[in-house]
């Protein structure tokens, strides 16, 4: 078993495009791999835990190389996207969003991920479905920007429905584009991660991002925009088919949700969970599912997921073996 391999590169510019600034890139693979790297001259030499891992350090480095000849730099994203995904390098590359004026391109970190940004660019109406921190939102946005910016879409509209979640704000002043504002929060911190800001304020100014409160949907027809529908888990039945119904000519429609976190009162009334019942066989549309595997924020939100998800296992499993208990006490 070899558990350690050196790549002996060109010339230093290579080797330059290849690390990364301050061997940013070189960290993130070491931070995904383990072991360690040294990059020394024109070599670089990688020390793994295990032959899988010195296979994948150098399926990486041949795919960087390969990018730095063509005259691109791998950014630590890209690497990253890389190195967590379970795919091949080229099985996703024609999942990758380009953004016009933004900070660089945004990559797919797993499968799921561009199976979800693929469904967002072939389907009239996209659904990512999946638990918190799984690329959601800040894919929808990425793709809606990717749309905009490049004139292909007229314009990008954000809505979701306003719930709270477990408490409540009360009166909230100002207009109501700043009423709506906060629950909008999340799809403005992507985009900020995406595009400069002034093209954000702009975007607003000449009406190319407009925020369009749910419950004022009705009766309109959206065409040749891109609509997101975030947190889609704490719509109404009612909600739901009114927002699916405004999807008009040559608009594109991407609804995004978890359903582990339903704040609606009864479980059952959300929007999302009829949908994913009754329209999963309708043709034209698609529903994306991510896992707890696709999360990308700190590491420790897989564990607390995957902990919530235990317990609500067990708690399933407790309320079987109450309900067998009690009807066997009915026979006797």
């Amino acid at each position: 078993m070899e558990e350690s391999i050196t790549i002996v590169l060109d010339n230093r510019e290579i080797l330059s495009g290849v690390c990364g600034a301050n061997d940013g890139n070189l960290k993130v693979i070491e931070g995904s791999l383990g072991g360690r790297i040294a990059a020394r001259g024109n070599e670089i030499r990688f020390d793994g835990t295990s032959d899988a891992g010195v296979r994948r350090f150098k399926t990486l480095m041949e795919n960087l190389v390969s990018m730095v000849r063509k005259g691109e730099n791998p950014s630590p994203e890209y690497v990253r996207s890389l190195a967590d995904s379970e795919s091949p390098p080229e099985a996703e590359s024609d999942a990758i969003i380009q953004i016009p004026q933004g900070f660089g391109r945004v990559y797919p970190r797993s499968g799921n991920q561009a199976a979800y940004i693929r469904s967002m660019r072939k389907f009239d109406i996209s659904f990512g479905v999946g638990p918190a921190g799984t690329g959601k939102t800040y894919l929808a946005v990425a793709h809606a920007l990717s749309l905009v910016l490049s004139k292909k879409m007229r314009k990008l509209v954000l809505t979701r429905p306003v719930v709270e979640a477990g408490e409540s704000l009360g009166f909230l002043p100002g207009d109501l584009a700043q009423k709506i504002n906060p629950y909008l929060r999340p799809l403005y911190d992507a985009m900020e991660s995406l595009i400069p800001y002034d093209i954000i304020h702009r975007m607003e100014e000449n009406r190319t991002i407009e925020i369009a409160p749910l419950a004022y949907m009705r009766g309109r027809s959206l065409n040749d925009c891109v609509v997101i529908l975030d947190e889609a888990q704490n719509t109404s039945r009612e909600q739901m088919k009114m927002f699916l119904t405004r999807i008009g000519e040559g608009a594109r429609a991407v609804v995004t949700g978890d359903i582990t976190q339903i704040d609606l009162p009864r479980r059952n009334d959300s929007g999302l969970l009829h949908a994913i019942s009754i329209l999963s066989g309708v043709e034209g549309l698609h529903f994306a599912w991510l896992h707890t595997v696709d999360v990308v924020r700190n590491p420790l939100v897989k564990k607390i997921i995957q902990a919530y998800a235990d317990t609500q296992e067990q708690k399933t499993d407790d309320r079987h073996d109450l309900t067998n208990e009690i009807h066997n006490e009915k026979r006797t």
